[in-house]
């Protein structure tokens, strides 16, 4: 299909989530440049927030640390607000810092092209609303993708003769209804949580199927009275005071999660914490941290839903059929089945010829320095790249460190000082070493079996293994010397 090419932009931002959201406001505040474009495939920016719509999606870390640091909402009605509430603050923080008017929506990233002679990445993009390709220059390249908008692929025996809808939770029809219907939810995840006391009550019948037991602990969900949010409004000093408090709360559940008797000991506390819950809440049933914000548990107790671990082997026309020979009616299927790595789908094409997949060959896994930054390819970051999942705490206070670190990175580059900025390969070797035998330290090794690994070489790709404060030392007091920039007389 014929390309046609855009102007050159200084910095191009690949996703429309939060991650490109403050990335667009930090550029604007910290270094006075508007020379960018933020790209998404949605309809509209939102990231996860745009995507996930199905009824009962909310957030599961407090709101008052589930926000950006420079831009403190005082208007949450509930400590854990839902999906709603959240994509207004979004829009409403887009609105306030004029990065709204920066964001182009339906257009995919296709693949980039470094450009040697000018320093340049040539990446090329899809409307998907013509199915148009074009071309545009960057100076800049920043992958703002994130991980919880492609659905995985459900595949069936069978699933060409249901006569029912089958519907993924990130792709929710919202006129869909439940009404009087025997509806199926696959998985067991956060989403199917929130989901399924949303829907039980209009649902004929709700029959879930588990694979993986998950740890239930009790809602800390509460209404945020208004003079706490008149408060907020006039004293936003008491909202930053909360945000402090919630951070270091949530901090001290890190520690549980390293390979050490202190960690074994907090690790069995916790479990013992959600098996209580569980069994005083939803007695007989059957039993990752979730908090049942939904009353999730409660639910279980009703006649019209049903758990259980026995697996799906095929669909009929108007039912499912188990491994152990049982057939359970369904209308509809809902899939809670988690979501694809789709952000490191695109083809990336660095210095000579190199490719993302060689460089994922040549560490046996994906890899980043810092998580933003791989030798070979200049000017090229990620805001939430390899090894920048927390298990923890809020994924917003990563996205605001690691964009610290790439506007500090990239400044020369951003004011015309130097034409690229690349991460040295000795530096990033051994942050590859650091990071993997930190790992190992932890849950989350190789020997964890969870989405976190990476299939192909068994190596943990997703955690950030260190504390905040450790995140946040390295990503502000940082050595430069990990760093190489080329002016543009052609001087290192």
């Amino acid at each position: 299909m014929e390309s046609t090419s855009l102007p050159f932009v200084k910095i191009m931002v690949i996703g429309g989530g939060f991650s490109g959201l403050a990335m667009g406001c930090q550029l604007k505040t910290k270094l006075n440049c508007d020379d960018f474009v933020i790209y998404d495939r949605a309809a509209k920016g939102g990231g996860t927030w745009w995507a996930n719509q199905y009824p009962g999606c909310g957030v599961d870390i407090p709101a008052v640390f589930y926000s950006l640091s420079f831009a403190p909402n005082p208007n949450f009605t509930k400590a854990f607000p839902k999906q709603k509430e959240i994509l207004n603050y979004f829009n409403s923080v887009a609105d306030h810092f004029d990065v709204a008017r920066h964001f182009v929506c339906h257009v995919d990233w296709e693949e980039a092209h470094w450009q040697e002679a000018s320093s340049t990445w040539l990446v090329k993009l899809k409307d998907l609303s013509t199915g148009k390709i074009f071309q545009q220059q960057c100076s800049l390249l920043v992958s703002a993708v994130g991980g919880l908008t492609v659905p995985n692929k459900f595949q069936l025996d069978g699933i060409e003769r249901f006569e029912g809808d089958i519907i993924h939770t990130a792709k929710w029809k919202n006129d869909l209804s439940m009404k009087n219907k025997n509806v199926v939810v696959i998985g067991n995840g956060s989403s199917a949580s929130q989901l399924i006391p949303n829907i039980a009550q209009d649902a004929k019948s709700i029959t879930q199927f588990i694979r993986t037991p998950q740890h239930y602990m009790p809602s800390q969900d509460m209404p945020i009275p208004q003079i706490w949010m008149t408060l907020f409004q006039y004293a936003p000093i008491i909202l930053q005071i909360l945000r402090a408090i919630v951070f270091l709360y949530l901090e001290t559940s890190g520690p549980q999660f390293n390979l050490t008797k202190d960690g074994a000991k907090r690790r069995q506390s916790a479990h013992e914490r959600s098996v209580h819950y569980v069994q005083s809440t939803a007695p007989g049933e059957p039993h990752r941290r979730v908090f049942d914000n939904d009353k999730y548990i409660a639910i279980l107790n009703r006649e019209n839903v049903h758990l259980t671990d026995d697996p799906v082997v095929s669909l009929q026309r108007e039912s499912v059929l188990t491994k152990s020979g049982q057939i359970h009616p369904a209308d509809i299927i809902v899939l809670a089945t988690g979501f694809a790595l789709a952000q490191y789908d695109s083809k990336l094409i660095g210095r000579n010829g190199l490719s993302r997949a060689q460089h994922r060959e040549k560490y046996g896994t994906f890899e980043a320095f810092k998580t933003v930054a791989m030798a070979g390819f200049p000017n090229f970051f990620y805001i939430l790249g390899p090894h920048s999942g927390r298990g923890h705490t809020s994924t917003l206070l990563a996205v605001e460190n690691f964009i610290d670190l790439i506007i500090q990175v990239a400044k020369p580059v951003i004011h015309n000082q130097a034409s690229y900025v690349e991460v040295k390969e000795s530096s990033e070797r051994q942050y590859h070493q650091q990071i993997h035998a930190a790992i190992g330290k932890t849950v989350f090794s190789d020997q964890c079996s969870s989405w976190y690994i990476d299939k192909k070489t068994g190596k943990n790709w997703f955690s950030y293994p260190w504390s905040s404060f450790t995140m946040w030392y390295s990503t502000h007091l940082g050595d430069n010397t990990d760093w190489v920039y080329q002016s543009d007389q052609g001087c290192p």
